[in-house]
């Protein structure tokens, strides 16, 4: 049996990795326009302080448990900031792990931590070790000191670095004197002062300098084309379209939730003219994901799925269908992890014919496609929402416990709740019910690791949790 102490170190690490997975600091829906970031940054200080204070080995395990980049860089940050404080015995497990989450990050993520870290004024011996260790790892750094040029100068300046090649005379030298034998160098060098060089340039380098030089919009997206990368074709399908440039994505090998982002991007009429495109994409993009991280589902019995398209789910303007988008790709993770067992049920209805005409509308209704989804007696029912149930408030939790006490009273159905939104005065994503275990969810295509926590939420599993993090920790820091 568990202690005191630990089932409050157990609720206050799972209250803490469910923030990890869901917050971003952005706004949310249901958040008040005047208020901003603030509370969110407010309580995400608090929280970080707290675990980090309080649990710092299990705070530091956390960069191995999936956790979004946002959350990523705050821990890596902390914990740079806080080095006195790590117990010698964990000292080289915090070292690696600090390594190995900067290293996983993606190149903007981990510049702006570094920049971070300068604002901070954090350039201890382990600060500057970091950096240096992740610019050295960098497969392509000429890349990198183009693309980030001033990032990667302000990183190399905070670490005292000394760079090998040309890149010290690229970041800090006068271009207008010097001339490179790196050829990505020179060509930058020439695109100061000349057009046509623009285009031989990384798309987001050339950006800055196709204004400079008074190239339109059109024109320019036209020439670079070519040189744009995967991620910045599919981020510009739809502003390349306005500006009347057709640009082609590889919609087979785009990420489930971004996939599903553009879907939803679509006015229904195109959705519809392209449906077996989009969904054949949608279904190859659960597969790889569930090749990357199965899901643990129950091994018989119907799994059942009620998702929320009511008004909430299209989003703030910082997340802009966001919660819808993680329905629809958690439905097509499902519809590929258990094709003959899974029954979908949507709040509105919306996407009763086809999830790929899916929209965001009217009031949240969770209890209607709650009891038709116990209707087929379910092993697990998964509820994807925002967690603000208002038609009527408090039916989920009405269901469930009646649920429980009359009709299952030994609990062969499972309830989880992945709730994409985080709620600031909650401190974790809003709960629906207390008998129904609530989990952050940031991606539909990372959903495997918060099921994983499912099992330790209202159980007395310190040990297996404490296990957990432990193994979690020790497969990051080797696949690195």
């Amino acid at each position: 049996m568990e202690t005191r102490g630990e089932i409050v170190t157990r609720e206050d690490l799972l209250l803490f990795i469910n923030a990890c997975f869901a917050a971003t600091a952005q706004r949310e829906f249901y958040d008040a326009p005047a208020d901003g970031n603030t509370a969110h940054q407010d309580t995400l200080t608090f929280l970080h302080q707290y675990v980090c204070g309080n649990y710092r080995t299990f705070y530091a395990r956390t960069l191995a448990c999936s956790v979004n980049d946002f959350a990523k860089t705050r821990i890596v940050q902390t914990l740079l900031a806080t080095g006195k404080e790590t117990p010698p015995a964990f000292r080289a497990e915090e070292n690696a792990l600090l390594r190995s989450a900067t290293r996983s990050l993606p190149p903007q993520r981990a510049y702006k931590l570094f920049a971070a870290l300068r604002t901070a004024n954090i350039n201890n011996r382990r600060a500057r070790a970091v950096v240096r260790d992740y610019l050295a790892a960098r497969a392509d750094a000429t890349f990198d000191a183009v693309k980030y040029r001033s990032k990667v100068r302000a990183a190399a300046t905070h670490a005292h670095l000394r760079l090998p090649g040309e890149m010290g005379a690229f970041l800090w030298g006068d271009h207008a004197k010097t001339r490179f034998q790196t050829p990505l160098f020179e060509t930058f060098r020439q695109a100061r002062y000349a057009k046509e060089a623009v285009y031989r340039l990384p798309y987001t380098v050339a950006e800055g300098l196709a204004i400079k030089h008074g190239i339109p919009r059109a024109v320019f997206l036209s020439g670079i084309a070519p040189n744009m990368t995967k991620g910045e074709r599919e981020r510009l399908l739809r502003s390349a379209g306005d500006a009347g440039v057709v640009l082609s994505a590889d919609l087979s090998r785009m990420p489930l939730t971004r996939l599903a982002l553009y879907a939803l991007s679509l006015p229904l009429a195109e959705r519809e003219a392209r449906r077996e495109e989009l969904d054949a994409a949608l279904r190859g993009a659960a597969r790889r994901a569930l090749r990357q991280a199965p899901l643990d589902l129950p091994p018989n019995g119907t799994i059942a799925a009620v998702l929320d398209d009511s008004y909430s789910a299209s989003g703030s303007e910082e997340k802009r269908r966001r919660p819808l988008a993680i329905a629809l790709g958690v439905h097509y993770l499902l519809c590929e992890a258990a094709p003959e067992r899974y029954k979908p049920f949507w709040c509105n209805g919306t996407a009763s014919g086809d999830p790929i005409f899916v929209i965001a509308r009217g009031s949240t209704d969770l209890a209607t496609p709650l009891v038709h989804a116990l209707e087929t007696h379910p092993a697990l029912v998964l509820i994807v929402s925002d967690g603000y149930e208002n038609d009527p408030p408090g039916a989920v939790h009405a269901l469930v416990r009646v649920w429980r006490e009359r009709l299952d009273p030994a609990h062969v159905t499972a309830f989880i709740h992945a709730n994409p939104v985080f709620a600031a005065d909650e401190y974790a994503p809003r709960p629906l019910s207390p008998l129904v275990a609530t989990l952050g969810v940031r991606d539909a295509e990372t959903l495997a690791v918060p099921l994983a926590f499912a099992r330790f939420v209202g159980t007395s599993e310190f040990a297996a949790l404490d296990g957990f993090l432990r193994d979690r920790a020790a497969g990051f820091v080797e696949k690195e």
